[in-house]
């Protein structure tokens, strides 16, 4: 899912992401959208997709990671997160009832529960009790969501989160209540946050071992090219990430060869185009030379040109993934593919 956090992915239009990228949901963020525009001018327009002219899906993070993210100006209680705003200083707060109701307001297809995304490192005890109380939290979001309807005339999934941080007991716990709550998918959160690599994998692969096999299991902000295929691997369906755009605005570009920064002076003079193999997912071309030119020149043409050809590689990568576990020839592929994506060109 590309993420337009404001209800933008920035320098990609919506005709581009629905018909060049061919994305088919993208993801906004309550705590940002609460802010700006706010609630009142969203529900005028009728929702989150009429407001932003998108007619493909939409989830929206339940704005947890972000209240996490603002650790020096935030206080978590049971009853949610008072915490000031990063726009204005003011204050606000969220509940696990509060949140739902925002989320019935902005209208997007998929709503996520409002959770506590523990820090890593974290001490045993602190991870416990956060996931404890995400887990009573849970339960305060089901039942507003069983309370509420529906605004815009379609029906919304709920999607529960896993946390406990990186202890295998928590996350157990953890993915045994979400399961319980028989939702139409479900989330693995609190992973990519600093933990090595190979502990993420290992609490994925006990995490997608219990959540059910029937429904999507989301890994929440994963991730590079090789964590989302090994983490396909694992059983996860869905992910989300600002990898592709932030760093495509800064130079870095992935292809099915390895990643490039265009920055380097290597490619001052190099006018191939920037996939050597053929323009597979891609319209037009462009040559390493031009692009380089341009995000040295900070023109705006360059940080749409590379965020445009990472967000096709990204989209183009789960659609191969998805036709080699269709085949078979899944395990195999992404051997290849891994060692590939991992070469700085």
């Amino acid at each position: 899912m590309p993420v337009g956090t404001s209800g933008s992915v920035k320098g990609v239009s919506q005709q581009n992401l629905s018909e060049d990228i061919q994305a088919k949901i993208i993801l906004g963020n309550t705590y940002h959208l609460f802010l700006r525009p706010g609630l009142d001018v969203i529900h005028a327009a009728g929702g989150l997709h009429r407001f932003i002219g998108w007619n493909g899906s939409i989830l929206t993070d339940s704005g947890g990671y972000q209240v996490f993210s603002l650790s020096d100006i935030r206080k978590i209680t049971e009853k949610g997160s008072e915490f000031r705003s990063h726009i204005d200083g003011s204050k606000c707060f969220f509940s696990p009832e509060n949140v739902m109701d925002t989320q019935r307001i902005l209208g997007p297809d998929i709503m996520m529960a409002f959770d506590e995304c523990t820090p890593y490192p974290a001490e045993y005890s602190y991870a416990k009790k956060s996931m404890e109380m995400t887990n009573r939290w849970l339960e305060r979001c089901f039942r507003r969501f069983r309370e509420t309807e529906p605004l815009y005339g379609y029906q919304q999934s709920l999607f529960p989160i896993v946390q406990g941080s990186v202890f295998s007991d928590l996350r157990k716990i953890a993915a045994e209540t979400v399961s319980s709550y028989g939702a139409d998918g479900n989330a693995i959160g609190g992973l990519s946050v600093g933990e090595p690599t190979e502990v993420m994998y290992e609490m994925v692969d006990l995490v997608t071992g219990i959540l059910p096999s029937d429904k999507p299991r989301y890994l929440m902000g994963v991730g590079t090219p090789v964590n989302i295929l090994e983490n396909i691997a694992l059983g996860i369906d869905m992910f989300d990430c600002v990898m592709p755009t932030r760093n495509g605005r800064n130079g870095m570009l992935f292809t099915k060869n390895g990643f490039i920064n265009i920055k380097n002076a290597k490619w001052k003079d190099d006018f191939s185009p920037i996939e050597e193999d053929g323009a597979s997912y891609v319209d037009h071309q462009y040559t390493k030379a031009y692009l380089r030119h341009l995000i040295y020149s900070r023109e705006i043409l360059g940080a749409h040109i590379a965020t445009e050809h990472n967000l096709a590689f990204y989209t183009w990568l789960t659609r191969e993934a998805r036709k080699h576990i269709l085949d078979g020839t899944f395990p195999v592929w992404k051997k290849e593919m891994v060692v590939r994506l991992s070469k700085r060109l």
